[in-house]
């Protein structure tokens, strides 16, 4: 069995075959942990955004409360790991506010309620702004993810700087070699095999920014904006996170120039200590694409798509891989099935700016699929605007799906 990606899903499904007596190994191009996992605010939530609404309209209530179910356990067994493990693990209520809409939030708290949880309507937030409403989910968890994946990984079968970059049915050219395996899990943030899924046209990517300010206030919980370019606020120790700034990859977004004007007018006695940016997969519907990569490869599967909410639903992806590689039946695989309907609006989307960034003319293009790349001002990179991958200024690789830097041509 061979895992490729070294974040938390590929971490999770390593531990979890290795834990059911499965004989695997996982590759990582870089180190582990090193990409979007380090770069999360993570939180540990089952409340995604304003979702179950949306999901007891789009597919039903058997489906929403199968999302839910999953990452309740997936919340569930983290807090059984955290027992043992020193990752700053607290348990932390989440609030998803809007800023003008009340019936949405009521429309949330009544799709939880027909799906069988009680969620509490909150009218006010400690933020230095009015709401119309906010949904609260108790017992949430918030934690450092790079002290909690070092530690459940220390046995694990890992090999570093070993980058795949082709698979031949059940083989992978990694490295300066090959890997054959009877199954392979593709956890690599965005999946890299073009030619099975249709990956490229079902997912796109999305930054977002965060700046940690010293000497601002406790805002007692995780809270986010239900808008996809809201604000998001925790504390962690002495520091209140701020998040938001967002834009498509490869797209302009207020970035930390947004956030550093929000601090400055609302709390300009705290002083910026940290700064940083992360990357998400978005999926067409919202809901995360696990299990098999295709109809066409049994033995090949799929974590992504995690939409910002990562950490849980990679706790669920390990549990779903593992049950479907050991032959088990999970009870909550169908509504994360690759490969469901997805005739989507954000299907033609895709279609359309992969369309017109492949006739931008520009002598800098991706080697994934040849799109014409955007200059990031705000972290002076190259940004893909199709697929999200992004190089250095100098050309080195960032960020998937490519494969590998940009061609010496291209540099500079």
């Amino acid at each position: 069995m061979l895992i490729i990606g070294g974040g938390i899903a590929g971490i999770l499904c390593a531990r979890t075959l290795c834990e059911r007596g499965v004989d695997c190994v996982l590759v990582e191009a870089e180190e582990i942990g090193g990409g979007i996992t380090q770069n999360s605010t993570a939180k540990i939530t089952f409340q995604h955004g304003l979702i179950y609404a949306k999901l007891l309209k789009s597919v039903g209530s058997e489906k929403a409360k199968q999302y839910l179910e999953a990452n309740r356990r997936a919340l569930n067994r983290y807090r059984t790991l955290c027992e043992t493990v020193d990752c700053d693990f607290e348990e932390k209520d989440a609030y998803v506010y809007s800023l003008t809409d009340e019936k949405k939030i009521r429309d949330e708290i009544s799709a939880l309620k027909q799906i069988g949880y009680a969620a509490a309507f909150v009218p006010s937030l400690p933020l230095p702004f009015r709401v119309a409403g906010a949904v609260k989910f108790t017992r949430q968890a918030q934690f450092n993810p790079l002290k909690f994946l070092y530690a459940i990984s220390r046995d694990l079968p890992i090999y570093e700087h070993t980058r795949v970059r082709e698979l031949r049915g059940n083989t992978v050219i990694a490295g300066k070699g090959e890997i054959t395996a009877n199954s392979i899990i593709a956890a690599t943030h965005f999946p890299f095999i073009n030619k099975h899924g249709l990956y490229p046209l079902k997912l796109y990517q999305h930054r977002s920014y965060v700046i940690a300010l010293e000497d601002a206030p406790d805002v007692g919980g995780m809270i986010v904006d239900e808008a996809m370019k809201g604000m998001s606020f925790r504390n962690y120790k002495n520091l209140l996170l701020i998040g938001g700034g967002d834009h498509r990859t490869g797209k302009h977004g207020g970035n930390w120039d947004e956030l550093r004007r929000f601090a400055e007018k609302h709390y300009p006695d705290a002083k910026e200590k940290y700064a940083w940016a992360a990357q998400d997969c978005m999926s067409l519907d919202g809901v995360p694409y696990i299990g098999q990569y295709s109809k066409k490869t049994p033995h090949f599967y799929v974590a992504t798509g995690f939409n910002k909410w990562g950490f849980t639903t990679a706790m669920a992806a390990s549990d779903i891989l593992a049950d479907k590689i050991t032959g088990q039946k999970n009870p909550f695989a169908p509504v994360f099935n690759p490969s469901r309907s997805m005739w989507k609006p954000q299907l033609a989307r895709n279609a359309f700016e992969a369309i017109g960034n492949l006739l931008t003319i520009s002598s800098k293009r991706c080697p994934h699929m040849g799109c014409a790349l955007k200059w990031n001002e705000a972290e002076h990179t190259w940004d893909c605007p199709c697929h999200g991958s992004r190089f250095t200024e100098n050309g080195r690789l960032i960020d998937n799906p490519a494969t590998g830097d940009l061609p010496k041509k291209h540099h500079g």
